[in-house]
């Protein structure tokens, strides 16, 4: 009987130890984690009237959202990856027009970079994200879009978000480098629908350049052909310490299937001060040059100022502040979503951010 159960015990020890690599090699990860972002703001020019309003926003630094990343170890410096992530109205608690519609994709990992497939950001929003002085605030940053302008009719922006896509992105060295495809998915016309986007920064020290280049074809077929919208973007920083400063720039052209085209500059610069470890100011100052197309010459200018108290590493108290005008008449407003009333609009406020 002895020999019997040590003969047992030896064999579940040595199940066991074969066990053991193939369990910590599975080892797998799972975090939580969100921005929470109110803002208590009154802006100018909500009607053709020109009244004002006074609202509770949200998102006035950054959207908020809540998501869920993880990572498990395949072993030989080879991951799984995958994100999933969901834009929350902190003003009703509603979510996005999906669930996780800003993020939902899995993929792998390595030492040769990052490979996801899904719903993600798109490579031109991963690589100039760092490169907006005001980090594509909701309200008070136009890197994204060219503002509201002649009721809408020219927002001439960067494509944020894909589906259907395959994204890539490596760092060697100095050097990161970045490509996304989107399927268009439409039956017969393999092309239409489709995204394409290629991006690459540099670092040196204090100096950080970026360029990317993409292409949005339309979904719709009309005489066999599609619009097709392209965009060259370049940007670069350089970090004085207290002091960074910021220039962008992104040149668009929509090429309309019907016929004809419509061409616009979006151009920024800005400034960061980082006053104490807790104090921090920023001004930013976007110009939109419409040069064909729709609304021709309302040429729009936002300047933005704000300034953030870190109570802590995951909270901030912050106040923000913007002009928007246009000349000729262009209908603008200092929020890169909303819709434009008048030739100019103010908005100002005071906000707090929760990072989780």
């Amino acid at each position: 009987m002895n020999r019997t159960r040590l003969i047992t015990l030896a064999s579940l020890a040595a199940l066991a130890a074969l066990a053991a690599p193939l369990h910590a090699q599975a080892q797998g990860n799972v975090t939580v984690y969100g921005i929470l972002d109110v803002l208590m703001e009154h802006r100018t020019a909500m009607d053709a009237a020109g009244n004002g309003r006074s609202a509770l926003s949200s998102g006035g630094l950054n959207t908020s959202r809540w998501g869920l990343r993880g990572s498990e170890d395949l072993g030989s410096g080879l991951k799984a990856v995958f994100n999933l992530e969901s834009e929350i109205a902190m003003d009703t608690g509603a979510t996005g027009s999906a669930l996780f519609g800003r993020q939902a994709n899995v993929g792998l990992e390595g030492g040769w970079g990052r490979l996801v497939g899904g719903r993600s950001y798109s490579t031109t929003y991963d690589f100039l994200l760092p490169f907006d002085p005001m980090g594509y605030a909701p309200f008070y940053s136009w890197a994204t879009s060219g503002g509201a302008i002649a009721t809408n009719a020219r927002k001439d922006g960067m494509v944020t978000g894909v589906s259907n896509l395959l994204k890539y992105q490596g760092t060697f060295g100095p050097l990161k480098l970045g490509a996304s495809y989107g399927f268009g998915e439409v039956t017969g016309a393999a092309n239409a629908g489709r995204f394409a986007a290629l991006g690459g920064t540099y670092t040196a020290g204090p100096f950080a350049a970026t360029v990317v280049v993409d292409q949005r074809n339309g979904a719709t077929v009309t005489a066999g052909a599609y619009d097709k919208e392209k965009a060259l973007h370049v940007a670069a920083t350089y970090d004085l310490q207290p002091v960074k400063l910021f220039l962008g720039q992104r040149r668009y052209k929509r090429e309309i299937a019907t016929g004809g085209d419509a061409k616009s500059t979006m151009s920024w610069i800005g400034a960061g001060w980082s006053v104490t470890p807790v104090i921090e100011l920023t001004a930013a100052f976007y110009k939109q040059d419409i040069k064909s197309g729709v609304s021709g010459t309302d040429d729009p200018k936002l300047l933005s100022l704000r300034g953030t108290y870190a109570l802590s590493k995951r909270t901030r108290l912050y106040a923000v502040a913007g002009r928007a005008t246009s000349k000729d008449g262009g209908l603008v407003s200092v929020s890169r979503d909303d819709n434009g009333f008048r030739d100019a609009q103010t908005g100002y406020g005071l906000g707090i951010q929760h990072r989780f």
